[in-house]
């Protein structure tokens, strides 16, 4: 496969692999168990991975510099608050809005981007935006809801959790020497645990909730699909790409999210759904293939 489509594959399969995270979540509720319980039962099993695949794949400690340690506490400290934001947010407004309030980290990534790095956004970029904004509204299904008298909390929390995760794309995005990409994404995973645990509900793991019913596996499932996976392919290939355009290609996360909910969930899809995941798609490869063009 050509060098220059690996690394913007790897994200799209990271991404998509936290677009079913929301299915596996309401699965957990159906079966009793809160969101904020799936929520910490993800990010403590997910370090608990993180952990023994660090023990059994590395022989030595990461000898970091202090800016290289800062650097990867504050991705694993942004995986974790956007999470909890998230969370929030889908509390204080209905699903299919704050799913669009997330996915404005789309542009807030590429603004981002630009902005740190001093450049101006191309033609390429702002058309997929432009694609990207008109596909998610679309695709969440959101024309036909009433959005009169929603709480501002709702609004507030879900644009946090979109610059949550544009920051941590641009974090993840800075190479970091002295450590391997594992040792990076445990240490990542490690303090989006602590976060998680301080405002989710931490006293599953102690009083046998999480060990001794289904749980663990909702548990395992989320920690592999939303920690171990995601984070360890967006460790390799968003230094390679940057922040902005794996930003734009992150958002797979959302036709995922969709598709996972009909074939699990038996939601119902309609044309415009369809419509916009088309346009989601489109505006995410966008960027890609015209650099693939030019490069030619």
């Amino acid at each position: 496969m050509n060098k220059n489509l690996i690394y913007p594959l790897l994200i799209v399969i990271g991404s998509s692999s936290y677009g079913i995270l929301s299915t596996i979540i309401k699965v957990a509720m159906h079966h009793g168990f809160e969101t904020k319980e799936a929520v910490t039962s993800q990010y403590f099993i997910g370090f608990l991975l993180a952990f023994i695949l660090f023990i059994i794949t590395q022989r030595s400690l990461p000898k970091l510099t202090g800016k290289g340690f800062l650097i990867i506490m504050l991705s694993g400290l942004l995986t974790g608050n956007t999470g909890i934001v998230y969370g929030q947010a889908v509390h204080y407004l209905p699903a299919s809005l704050a799913v669009v309030m997330l996915f404005q980290f789309t542009w807030i990534g590429l603004f981002l981007d630009c902005i740190i790095h001093r450049r101006r956004p191309a033609r390429s970029e702002l058309i997929s935006i432009v694609f990207l904004i008109i596909g998610t509204i679309l695709a969440a299904g959101i024309l036909d809801v009433d959005l009169s008298g929603l709480d501002w909390r709702g609004w507030a929390f879900g644009l946090a959790s979109a610059l949550s995760f544009a920051c941590f794309m641009q974090f993840n995005s800075k190479p970091v020497e002295g450590i391997s990409r594992i040792g990076r994404m445990t240490i990542m995973a490690f303090f989006a645990m602590l976060i998680v645990l301080v405002f989710q509900s931490p006293e599953i793991i102690v009083n046998g909730k999480l060990f001794g019913t289904e749980l663990l596996y909702f548990g395992l499932a989320l920690g592999f699909f939303g920690i171990i996976l995601p984070i360890l392919l967006f460790t390799i290939s968003v230094p390679k790409v940057g922040g902005g355009l794996a930003s734009i290609l992150s958002a797979m996360e959302l036709p995922v999210a969709i598709i996972a909910s009909v074939v699990v969930l038996h939601e119902q899809l309609t044309i415009l759904q369809v419509c916009g995941i088309i346009l989601v798609l489109v505006g995410m490869t966008l960027p890609t293939l015209l650099q693939k063009r030019l490069a030619k």
